[in-house]
């Protein structure tokens, strides 16, 4: 079972038409018919009913297409995942200082921060301690002041 067999299943689910669904997955209509066939060899179970111009879904093949949606949909997140993660700068960013110097550094930091990477996430908080290293801060991050 593969990744695109089960986005073939996604497609032929929605469009209810196996030429149709070829078209949104920029196939032909024969590869995207051997595919499912294969995989409805590999599970032992048949997921559409075809019939004359239209697709029924068997009942154990609404169950499996509403997984192969949800496999879909976090194959999708976990593509979006990496590719935030080529930017570090999308990142939140964790810094911690101690409280006497804050107020005076902080507020220039996150404003030449915000102008330079305007997709970082900030995470602030308002913590008592004597150590900016100090895990009990709140600096827990990359960087401690």
């Amino acid at each position: 079972m593969t990744l695109t067999e089960l986005r073939y299943v996604v497609a032929v689910a929605r469009e209810k038409h196996f030429g149709r669904a070829a078209e949104a997955c920029f196939v032909s209509q024969p590869t995207l018919s051997v595919a499912i066939r294969k995989l409805e060899e590999d599970l032992g179970v048949v997921l559409f009913e075809r019939g004359p111009g239209d697709v029924a879904i068997t009942p154990v093949g609404v169950r499996i297409v509403e997984q192969a949606r949800h496999v879909v949909e976090q194959a999708a997140a976990i593509r979006e995942i990496a590719q935030q993660g080529k930017d570090p700068l999308n990142e939140p960013l964790r810094l911690g200082a101690i409280y006497t110097i804050a107020p005076y550094l902080l507020s220039h930091l996150v404003k030449q921060l915000h102008k330079r990477a305007p997709k970082m996430q900030g995470w602030g908080a308002r913590r008592h301690c004597r150590s900016a290293a100090n895990r009990s801060c709140g600096a827990d991050g990359p960087a401690a002041l």
